[in-house]
């Protein structure tokens, strides 16, 4: 039985199994527009802010 799952970008339905490259997208494109929503924070996963730590020139070391 085939595995069948929407691309979560398009909605398209792709076959889950090997011969499908960009699982769980439909295409490339769908892949690189869901990257694009990452990286402007479009999505995001909840949590506390990350604090980083000072580099020791900064303190004078």
């Amino acid at each position: 039985m085939k595995k069948i799952v929407k691309c979560p970008v398009c909605e398209k339905e792709v076959e889950w199994s090997e011969k499908s490259h960009y699982r769980p997208f439909c295409s490339e494109r769908c892949k690189l527009i869901d990257l694009g929503d990452w990286a402007s924070e479009k999505h995001a996963i909840p949590g506390e802010t990350a604090h980083l730590e000072k580099d020791n020139d900064d303190q004078g070391f």
